[in-house]
């Protein structure tokens, strides 16, 4: 009996569960360097004790801009936006796939005025004034249904190739005289002249392709990635290819969410963030087919829809903790039906002040009231980093990263409390010992709303003895929410 108690507590022991800092001591190094994290994921966290990692939707701010140009309508939809130098551009569809589409752009200074520039292009009722970019070969829906630009970032990009595009089409890949959905892909020098890349399609395998398919340069993988529709058992969800040259596309591979109840994603709205570009942040719509409008009488067609939150670490695997909505529909009626493509997050975030990100999406689309509201596009915003945060309530309590490597002499964080609220760090070695010098009773209280508060412990800022070793990070808290970390210079 003896024999068997002790091979009882040797297992207890080897598995951790009679001591944390041992089994703390065997968990895998997190390199993070001097790159920012957020608490998108559970990635850096070891345990946590009375804290919990809280969503943070956008505040909704001001409609800035509505569709109702003689040639958008109420299908516009589809939006795109980035940053290109000292300008912000949109593109969007103007029609839908009950009248003529087309693709067109705006241009805005900050992010939140927008105007349509004249472009001479393409004539609408006999009036080149437009700011159409592109009319497809038909009245609607080839070419112009979703066609979705960016700035190539790759250093290897040609001039004449520096804006690009991914747009619906069709094309007989099998030879066999039946057209087929595809993915086309388009060229600009300027993101205002386009060209088709070729006859052939980018991408053949999907499933339609009708929805906001969306392509970028990675900059950390060295190839382009393109995200677009796929039907998963007749549910509509997402799929990725990659590419090294724009020409050749790996095969599709079907996103994985774990074990996250299946839910309908109409778009994806995926991208690496900005600031943390070894992170993609992705804002599908949820389709949710099963509901009908609400306060109007219903249509065949009708169904709801909001926006969610994911995030991943390598474009393939996906977090979906928060199941519940990043964008819901609010309290106007006008979202609630008639058109399940509200709440359509668009593609991209705009850095719109030091302190704030802009996202967007689209409102009252397919409205058939009266009196008619075309779609429009209504801006939210949150603060720098600011989709999820480590919240403590008034009640004290804290939370263990994974061991960490890093690099530089200070850390920083973005943080927010309340007037009684704080924040303090204590840095242990790989197993769980405190540093001396670094213990929490040396660390000194953070209160305050920052975005990169250096931390202290009594004063001092330097931990540059510690860079390149396995440190863990004890964070305990009081009313308090942590947003992001950062090592420095």
């Amino acid at each position: 009996m003896k024999h068997i108690f002790w091979c009882w507590m040797v297992g207890l022991l080897g598995a951790g569960l009679l001591c944390p800092q041992a089994a703390r001591g065997q968990a895998a190094v997190r390199d993070i360097g001097s790159r920012l994290e957020l608490f998108t994921d559970d990635w850096l966290i070891a345990t946590m004790q009375n804290v919990e990692r809280r969503l943070h939707p956008p505040v909704p701010r001001e409609v800035v801009f509505t569709y109702d140009a003689p040639w958008e309508g109420p299908e516009s939809a589809y939006v795109t936006l980035f940053q290109d130098g000292d300008l912000y551009r949109m593109y969007y569809r103007a029609g839908g796939e009950n009248s003529h589409e087309y693709a067109a752009v705006a241009l805005s200074a900050d992010g939140i005025h927008w105007e349509r520039p004249r472009l001479g292009l393409f004539e609408y009722k006999g009036s080149k004034e437009n700011n159409i970019i592109w009319d497809g070969p038909e009245p609607a829906y080839w070419d112009c249904h979703n066609f979705s630009p960016f700035k190539d970032a790759n250093p290897m990009a040609r001039p004449e190739e520096l804006y690009k595009a991914v747009s619906l089409s069709r094309s007989d890949v099998d030879g066999d005289g039946e057209n087929e959905k595809v993915l086309d892909g388009f060229l600009s020098p300027d993101g205002i002249h386009w060209k088709p890349l070729r006859e052939e399609p980018l991408i053949s395998k999907g499933s339609g392709f009708d929805s906001h398919n969306v392509a970028f340069w990675n900059s950390l993988l060295g190839q382009y990635e393109c995200y677009s529709r796929i039907g998963i058992q007749g549910v509509r969800s997402i799929q990725r290819c990659l590419s090294k040259d724009f020409l050749t596309w790996t095969e599709p591979e079907a996103l994985d969410y774990g074990g996250a109840p299946v839910e309908q994603f109409y778009t994806n709205a995926i991208l690496p963030y900005f600031r943390a570009p070894h992170l993609y942040l992705g804002f599908p719509m949820r389709f949710v087919p099963e509901r009908k409008t609400v306060g109007f009488p219903p249509r065949p067609v009708d169904a709801l829809s909001d926006a969610v939150f994911m995030s991943s670490r390598d474009g393939r695997r996906w977090d979906r903790s928060f199941m519940e909505a990043f964008i819901r529909p609010g309290l106007d009626p006008r979202n609630w039906g008639d058109g399940h493509g509200n709440q359509t997050p668009a593609w991209g975030l705009l850095a719109t002040s030091p302190e704030e990100i802009s996202i967007y999406w689209l409102e009252h689309y397919g409205y058939s009231g009266k009196p008619f509201s075309p779609p429009r596009l209504r801006r939210g915003t949150l603060r720098t980093d600011g989709f999820v945060s480590v919240r403590a309530r008034y009640e004290e309590g804290e939370f263990v990263t994974q061991p960490l490597r890093f690099e530089g002499n200070s850390l920083v964080i973005n943080f927010s409390t309340s007037a009684v609220g704080w924040i303090k760090v204590e840095l242990q070695d790989q197993q769980g010992q405190p540093v001396p010098g670094f213990e929490l009773e040396s660390a000194d209280e953070i209160y305050g709303d920052e975005l990169a508060r250096p931390v202290t412990w009594q004063g001092r800022t330097d931990v540059s003895a510690l860079a390149g070793k396995p440190v863990r990070l004890r964070f305990a808290m009081k009313d308090a929410d942590l947003y992001s970390i950062r090592f420095v210079p």
